[in-house]
């Protein structure tokens, strides 16, 4: 069996790489975008927000020609992405789209479909889920991380190319049906625990819902692959930020990883708004299937009412560019006297006066959801998020990430899930800390804004994917 345990482990080390490279060049496009944006912009910057929140502020000079050409900047660079992103899909590689994850679950339940695991379908989906989280939409790499994983998986277990009719002698006894969907399961399973840097949590996310065939030996085989592809992830990313070597390569910062430091004492009253968040999450979770499923019957539709192949498929392209518009629509708040100011970010441009509420505003609409559900989760900031800015950024993100959901790019969903959970998880937390004030002492700790937007993005996640214990193990792996 070392044979199986050496692929484990190298099909392991391909996801944990891949997944590197998927998010230092979304980090690298992000950072151009910027510096695009900025060379529009003759203005004083101002760094960061009260929270310390990574916020780049800029004063804005009053000509407002030097704003619009910002918000066609931002938007042109984003559609750009965009239209590289669906074309990726639809006119290479049809299977990668939109992620993956139905139809590995599909393949592994005995479903045979065409060019779901060709180098096309590899090369397209990589290309789409970078641009697509990178150009500004409401969407995560997660799903597609799957689909390359599970990719990974096939390609490298059976060492075989049938589209350039390539057959290497390697590996040959693993040429078999089982086989390849153990080796298939394990890669789905390491994607997942690669992108969010937990090994058990992708082993028991590919138990509890991507394998149909279990036994103890894939288990253990599985969680092996899931522990490289985390650990490669993580000591490439321990020295290198966006292709920029920073030294100390191989030392693991905790503060990048571990959100919450500081455990707080429960209350047992802390459970009754936890039970309410739950019934909360599986209302609005239930809403959220049954919405898109509607929304993807209409787009279905329509789609299918154009009787030309190519007009089809452009009428798909269009319409991700017109999610990527109304997603940078401006924002723009005015609130009679003060200054104004600029906030720019990567998928729109909010205007806002100074005030902590406005910019509290600005870093939950313009922050890309990983680091808009870091600021969500943080503790200690009871009254850094107003009901106005957490609604309005529940209202955006529930409907943008519940069309965006089945349209023509590779893209996943569990960053917007958690970042809509989070958001009404705050919004309970604000309404106890109106109720019973700033608790300081250790009996009324549990109050926090902080520690509810967690459960609430547990419990939206859980609401809409259905999952238990593997979405457990992945919070608790990703907060601690």
């Amino acid at each position: 069996e070392w044979d199986r345990w050496l692929l484990m482990g190298l099909i392991g080390t391909a996801v944990g790489m891949l997944a590197f490279l998927i998010h230092q060049i979304i980090d690298s496009l992000i950072k151009l975008k910027w510096d695009l944006m900025e060379n529009y912009l003759q203005v004083s910057k101002r760094k960061t927000w009260s929270m310390g929140a990574d916020v780049v502020i800029y004063l804005s000079t009053g000509q407002d020609g030097n704003i619009h050409m910002t918000w066609l900047c931002a938007l042109g660079s984003g559609l750009a992405m965009v239209v590289l992103s669906s074309g990726s899909v639809l006119f290479f590689c049809p299977a990668g789209s939109p992620s993956g994850l139905p139809e590995i679950i599909g393949y592994l339940n005995g479903t045979s479909i065409p060019h779901l695991f060709n180098i096309k379908t590899f090369l397209g989906t990589f290309v789409s889920c970078v641009l697509a989280v990178a150009s500004g939409l409401f969407c995560g790499s997660e799903g597609p991380m799957i689909h390359l994983g599970a990719l990974l998986g096939c390609g490298l277990s059976q060492l075989q190319l049938d589209t350039l009719g390539v057959h290497l002698p390697i590996f040959t006894r693993f040429r078999n049906s089982a086989d390849k969907r153990s080796f298939i399961t394990a890669g789905a399973g390491a994607g997942i625990a690669s992108v969010f840097r937990a090994p058990i949590g992708g082993l028991l996310f590919t138990l509890e819902e991507v394998s149909s065939f279990w036994d103890i030996r894939l288990a253990w085989q599985t969680f092996f692959c899931c522990l490289m592809a985390t650990f490669t992830m993580d000591l490439l990313s321990s020295s290198l930020c966006g292709f920029v070597y920073r030294g100390h390569f191989g030392f693991f910062e905790a503060e990048k990883r571990i959100i919450f430091w500081n455990l707080l004492d429960m209350n047992v009253l802390a459970f009754v708004p936890t039970i309410l968040l739950g019934m909360l999450g599986g209302l609005l979770g239930a809403l959220f299937v049954s919405l898109n499923i509607k929304i993807n019957k209409l787009r279905m539709q329509f789609f299918n009412s154009i009787p030309k192949l190519s007009l089809r498929k452009t009428s798909k392209l269009l319409e991700t560019m017109l999610i990527l518009v109304i997603s940078c629509v401006p924002l723009v708040a005015n609130l009679g006297s003060g200054r104004n100011f600029l906030a720019l970010g990567v998928g729109c441009i909010l205007s806002f006066s100074c005030s902590s509420d406005r910019g509290s505003a600005a870093a939950l609409l313009v922050e890309n959801g990983k680091q808009g559900i870091t600021y969500l989760f943080k503790r200690g900031t009871h009254e850094e998020f107003g009901y106005t800015s957490l609604c309005t950024a529940l209202a955006f993100y529930f409907t943008l990430s519940c069309w965006t959901a089945g349209s023509a790019i590779a893209s996943g969903l569990v960053i917007p899930m958690l970042y809509t959970g989070a958001l009404y998880g705050r919004i309970i937390g604000l309404i106890l800390v109106s109720i019973f004030g700033v608790q300081t002492n250790e009996y009324g700790a549990w109050i926090d804004p902080g520690l509810f937007a967690a459960i609430g993005a547990a419990s939206f996640f859980s609401g809409v994917s259905r999952l238990t214990i593997s979405l457990t193990v992945i919070m608790v792996s990703m907060l601690s």
